[in-house]
């Protein structure tokens, strides 16, 4: 495989069935973010005090000089609902307000809400309080406090156009008094003079234009100033923030979870792993050797295992076969486990194991090895049938006094028949099959082996050594597996005949391993859902720039592909 084809895996897409599994993989995730959201609402509801909140509703309405008449197109869209807004909120009504609950103005503007439909003319006020009095009072108060603020601005306006109108008034009532005081005593009306017309004719049109302004002035006066009226007052029993508790509750969870699982996603993203077997080619650019599941109990598959040895066998059997280095980039990947079950599938099949460790990896691996020997017990070798002795020929008379059948009769320690008959044959007692013969001894892996001779039986000490059945040696470095042994040396040991499995330390931060796999063979231990993808590539880019090719990986862990 092209080491090109690395680069695609760190910027692999998310198809759709990840959007489904990316929450289920970190579950752990979303139901912490899940249970945070949840514990904030609880707080809000039962620890927090709990919050009141009353409605005022008022109808705003323009202001009409005939409130009996039959209003005019448009006359529903003459207020400004904006601009009546702007005045529901402005500082003399939080002012009224703070006076009426004896809080603070800023308080007060926090708690205070105006809601304007539009297309509208009815104005909600909405306040919060901790109590119910409180927030009552508060929104009958605002409500109020506005449709006065309202009214005095109306009168104002009204007040300013009638003291217009007024002087208005004034201005031509004194020029009517001018003209008639212009008009001569004695003028006849039949035949007026020119000036006495134009007098004439001046003061009816100042007649006219003061009964205009009179007519204006009293339509002012009589104009109906209320800017509304409220239509639904605020009273008790008060809504609260815990009256829909349990419908809280349930949207705080369904929350708690798109927030948890969006969490998810954002931390896949940051933190990208591998997740099936294709993502882990791609991203090491070498064949799968083969896939280790975990048992129930912890320890690795060992039909896994066995499928694994079987795929190593042209390297395990070879003629040329080096080490064997299992790599991994961190320590929680399974590579221990995985070599330790290697090692005992591979020595129960009847090879002899060299398994080289670190020394602070020796306290985890003898654990292991030791489980998987009783796991798989050590095999005694078959014992081998001796044939029955044959009669042995008499020695001739020549050679009888020669050292060859001296010693041929000393050796069998049987006095010839017939003095010397070449018929004659020597008998050889049968030897007795040794019993076990307990000693104070045996607790120190005595082993003892008899020997008979004629009717006497001599019972002999001999050392225990491992084809006598010995599971382990006296150093604790060989342990008997099945038909075959484990011999655990350190990873830096020389060479030797055999089969050896190096169990390397992390290689992102120890090259010792590193250095060992550019003698022997590299197989490198990722785990699904476990291995980071950066962690893995930068492994490979360091296996490769040292000269040493992975040849295969072994993928841990759960297969879900």
């Amino acid at each position: 495989m092209d080491v090109t084809d690395v680069a695609p895996a760190r910027q692999s897409p998310v198809g759709l069935v990840e959007l489904a599994r990316i929450p289920l993989r970190r579950w752990r995730l979303v139901l912490g973010t899940a249970a945070a959201v949840l514990v904030a609402v609880l707080v809000y509801l039962f620890v927090l005090p709990a919050t009141y909140t009353a409605t005022t509703a008022v109808v705003v309405r323009p202001v009409v000089t005939d409130p009996f008449s039959v209003p005019s197109g448009g006359a529903d869209r003459a207020v400004n609902m904006t601009a009546e807004s702007g005045i529901a909120t402005s500082n003399e009504v939080i002012d009224k307000v703070a006076a009426i609950t004896r809080r603070d103005t800023k308080d007060v503007a926090d708690a205070l809400e105006v809601e304007v439909p539009v297309g509208g003319q009815v104005m909600r006020f909405n306040y919060s309080a901790d109590s119910e009095r409180e927030a009552v009072d508060g929104a009958n108060g605002a409500a109020q406090a506005y449709l006065d603020q309202r009214r005095g601005i109306y009168e104002n306006q009204r007040a300013a156009v009638l003291k217009s109108y007024d002087e208005t008034i004034d201005v031509v009532t004194a020029q009517r008094t001018t003209t008639q005081r212009s008009l001569p005593d004695h003028q006849s009306s039949d035949n007026p003079s020119p000036r006495t017309s134009a007098l004439l004719d001046q003061l009816r049109a100042l007649n006219d234009q003061l009964a205009t302004l009179a007519e204006q002035r009293s339509k002012i006066a009589s104009a109906d100033l209320s800017p509304g009226s409220i239509t639904s007052a605020a009273r008790t029993p008060v809504p609260s923030s815990r009256d829909a508790a349990p419908l809280i509750l349930a949207a705080g969870l369904l929350g708690g979870l798109l927030l948890g699982g969006l969490v998810a996603f954002v931390r896949e993203s940051l933190d990208r792993r591998l997740r099936t077997t294709a993502e882990a080619v791609s991203t090491i650019g070498a064949p799968l050797l083969g896939t280790v599941r975990w048992a129930r109990s912890g320890h690795p598959d060992e039909s896994d295992l066995r499928y694994l040895s079987l795929a190593l066998a042209r390297w395990v059997d070879g003629p040329q076969r080096g080490p064997l280095v299992l790599l991994s980039a961190g320590s929680d990947e399974g590579r221990e486990q995985v070599t330790a079950g290697l090692a005992a599938i591979l020595a129960g099949a009847g090879h002899e194991v060299r398994l080289g460790v670190t020394p602070e990896s020796l306290d985890r691996i003898r654990p292991l090895m030791l489980d998987a020997q009783r796991r798989n017990p050590p095999t005694e070798p078959a014992l081998t049938k001796l044939p029955r002795p044959r009669p042995a020929p008499s020695p001739t008379p020549a050679a009888a006094g020669t050292p060859a059948a001296t010693g041929t009769r000393a050796a069998t320690g049987t006095p010839t028949a017939g003095g010397g008959d070449p018929e004659a044959t020597a008998v050889i007692p049968a030897v007795r099959k040794p019993r076990p013969f307990p000693t104070s001894d045996a607790k120190n892996g005595g082993v003892y082996r008899s020997t008979t001779t004629e009717d006497k039986t001599q019972v002999i000490p001999a050392a225990r050594t491992a084809s006598t059945g010995s599971t382990t040696r006296t150093d604790g470095q060989e342990l008997r597996i099945g038909s075959g042994t484990v011999r655990l040396v350190g990873l830096d040991a020389p060479p030797a005949d055999g089969l050896t499995l190096l169990d390397a330390p992390p290689a992102l931060h120890d090259e010792r391993g590193v250095r060992a796999a550019r003698e022997g063979r590299a197989v490198l231990v990722a785990a699904r859902d476990r291995t980071r993808s950066a962690r893995l590539v930068r492994l490979v880019e360091r296996l490769r720039s040292v000269g040493v090719e992975p040849f295969g990986f072994v993928l841990t862990g759960e297969g879900r592909d």
